[in-house]
């Protein structure tokens, strides 16, 4: 694999380093994948007689906190996830070399058509790994508070509102949003604080490639201390794949008591919980409006816009429910060109 970028050329002097821990075949350089984030991976072959792939990340420290990942891959492992080992690593460079999970995530698997049998047992396996997750210490880590929250919600405003859908909101319009806006944030982060992934789905969970089926956890570097209903609103609301609500309410509710049985403090009632975790999935939504927009306008990163009929599904799916957020159903329904009559959208 060739290339003129002096960062890629860095990186392939890097691997071929005689301090480095392990001989990497730099001949069989592959890009593995690339996510919303700065950082790049590439597969590749070690030497010897028992070569077997690694992944090595370029993680521009500039731009990438890897330190966190680092600080990250510790913990989770510490429980018993199964994340990608460190096996070299260079922070003032950006360079890391990793254990290598697979090629297939879930999502790919799902799109290739993975059966409904087959779905059904993989997705309980990873519920059993949100509870193990959930175990994690969350001493230092950065915490999700209300005020982070209601910041991100500004990536909403600025990306999709004003940006993608052109629109100019009114002063009465904002005010009522904001208001909305605060409340939203102040009950979710009203629960109980655990480690979160906050990017907890099909993306980031690698298919099994042994007899355990534990599946394989990535992208985990952004983990803060906030609300335990945070990821399992992004797995059962996930933004890449679209799940009917009573299949997101079946696994809610395995998840509810797989976290009861694990003396997680989930709500005791699991009418109180859906509306929690329902709540938090608008918060969630409306950011992740914000963010793909966002990619797509400053990094050229356009096919994230294909997901945003899926995340305004999500969001209507549950603010239809609840009277408090007919401004936001308001606003969705001026920027589809739907009318809203008496609280009804047509």
């Amino acid at each position: 694999m060739k290339d003129t970028n002096p960062r890629f050329n860095q990186l392939l002097d890097w691997l071929q380093q005689p301090e480095r821990r392990l001989a990497i075949n730099t001949e069989s350089l592959q890009t593995a994948s690339s996510d919303a984030s700065f950082r790049s991976y590439y597969r590749a072959m070690t030497q010897g007689n028992e070569a077997h792939s690694v992944i090595i990340m370029d993680a521009p420290p500039q731009r990438e906190n890897n330190a966190a990942f680092i600080d990250n891959q510790q913990r989770l492992s510490k429980v018993g996830l199964k994340v990608p080992q460190i096996l070299d690593a260079d922070l003032e460079m950006g360079f890391l070399l990793l254990s290598d999970l697979g090629q297939q995530n879930l999502y790919h698997a799902l799109m290739d058509g993975l059966d409904p049998v087959a779905t059904q047992g993989m997705y309980r396996i990873v519920l059993d790994e949100l509870v193990r997750m959930q175990q994690a210490d969350t001493q230092g880590l950065p915490n999700y508070t209300a005020e982070r929250m209601l910041e991100e919600l500004q990536l909403f405003y600025t990306y999709f509102v004003d940006a993608h859908c052109k629109i100019t909101l009114s002063a009465e319009e904002k005010q009522k949003l904001d208001i909305c806006f605060a409340a939203l944030v102040q009950d979710n982060a009203s629960f109980p604080q655990v480690y979160v992934h906050r990017d907890f789905h099909s993306p980031n969970l690698m298919m099994p490639t042994d007899q355990t089926l534990q599946p394989g956890l990535i992208d985990f570097q952004d983990a803060v201390r906030g609300p335990i209903t945070y990821d399992i609103a992004s797995l059962v609301m996930d933004a890449r794949y679209s799940w009917d609500e009573e299949q997101q309410i079946d696994w809610a509710v395995r998840y509810w008591e797989k976290a009861r049985a694990a003396q997680l403090p989930v709500l005791d009632n699991f009418g109180d919980f859906h509306r929690a975790y329902e709540w938090m999935s608008i918060q969630r939504n409306l950011r992740i409006l914000g963010v793909f927009c966002r990619l797509s306008q400053r990094d050229q990163k356009h096919h994230y816009l294909d997901h945003l009929p899926r995340v305004l599904k999500y969001l209507r799916q549950v603010i239809q429910r609840y009277e408090f957020f007919n401004p936001l159903r308001a606003l969705l329904d001026r920027i589809e060109n739907k009318q809203t009559v008496l609280g009804l959208t047509f």
